[in-house]
């Protein structure tokens, strides 16, 4: 008998074309044994809501949730989490399209590996579900996990919607701290603390980028050029982005997430080195010297050109802003 496996989507203000291809794809699974857990966090856009209930009478795997008031995102989806009574859980976003065999290939991985979470590949998809990357793990340089890893520490390792995990890494993950920024970074950040990570080469789903992407698959270029619309191309412009949006958003807020989980005595240690050095290369204006730090922290299997342009970004800032700004 198939093993019972959670799957938790949030919803506000959903495109509902977007909607209804991803809701449809989760219930042509070749995996069965599955509950949709879906919770709409007040849109104003009733058409979400009226969707979601007319899928919730139709498929009896459906559980809608409609919140009262907005929450926002990461109390929206602590809340599902606390919804989960599965052994398994998978996270889910509003508008992919997952591959009939998803499910499958992650609960076979993860049990065939032994540990706490599997993430996959995915190929990237545009508004018209046209494939215009083949490998997101190539084209973003995603990090490849085996067991254990520090990268699970100092990095995001693979997106939420790529990901499965036991609901020992969820009861761990319960309540949300105040630092929480992302779910997908502390469940492997915590996986990595107990059994460990594996991952899938195979694409298992289309990941969507669309013109309400906040960053998602977004490159550098790309979020470097709407920051430029908006504040400006000077150095100090520059600075301030590169203190706000990547050392700190993508960086320095995770590791201050993962100690506050922190058990492993290692990995507390560990955390507040990698601190004192995100923090340190945010008072660097010019030249940062100490790059020997970044291939102890951040280096590591599949992330060789990533590695390039981070080392330029944390460590030669200057050189940064010519090479990517003017």
């Amino acid at each position: 008998m198939e093993d019972k496996i959670d799957i938790i989507l949030t919803t506000y203000n959903t495109k509902i074309e977007y909607l209804k291809k991803q809701i449809d794809s989760i219930l042509n699974q070749t995996y069965t044994n599955i509950k949709l857990l879906i919770s709409d966090d007040n849109s104003s856009e009733k058409e979400v809501q009226k969707i979601l209930k007319e899928y919730e009478k139709k498929d009896n795997r459906i559980k809608v949730y409609i919140q009262e008031k907005n929450i926002g995102y990461i109390k929206n989806f602590e809340f599902l989490l606390k919804q989960t009574d599965a052994e398994y859980i998978m996270f889910c976003d509003h508008d992919d399209i997952w591959y009939e065999n998803k499910v499958e290939e992650s609960i076979k991985k993860l049990k065939s590996e032994n540990v706490d979470l599997v993430y996959c590949n995915s190929t990237q998809i545009n508004e018209k579900d046209e494939i215009i990357k083949k490998d997101y793990f190539k084209y973003k340089n995603v990090p490849l996990i085996k067991g254990k890893n520090n990268l699970a520490i100092s990095r995001c390792i693979g997106i939420g919607c790529s990901q499965i995990i036991t609901k020992q890494v969820r009861d761990k993950m319960l309540p949300f701290t105040e630092k929480v920024m992302a779910h997908d970074w502390l469940a492997a950040f915590i996986a990595n603390e107990n059994k460990g990570i594996a991952y899938i080469e195979e694409p298992l789903f289309g990941y969507r980028l669309h013109n309400t992407n906040v960053f998602g698959g977004r490159n550098l270029a790309q979020n470097l050029a709407r920051w430029k619309d908006e504040n400006g191309k000077t150095y100090k412009s520059y600075l301030k982005y590169r203190k706000e949006k990547v050392i700190d958003k993508a960086y320095l807020d995770g590791a201050k997430m993962c100690k506050q989980y922190a058990k492993n005595e290692a990995n507390k240690k560990f955390l507040t080195e990698i601190i004192h050095y995100y923090e340190n290369l945010e008072k660097s204006k010019y030249v940062n010297f100490h790059i020997f730090k970044y291939f102890k922290f951040l280096a590591g299997k599949n992330l060789f050109k990533k590695s390039i342009k981070e080392i330029v970004i944390f460590h030669f800032p200057i050189i940064g802003f010519l090479e990517f700004v003017k």
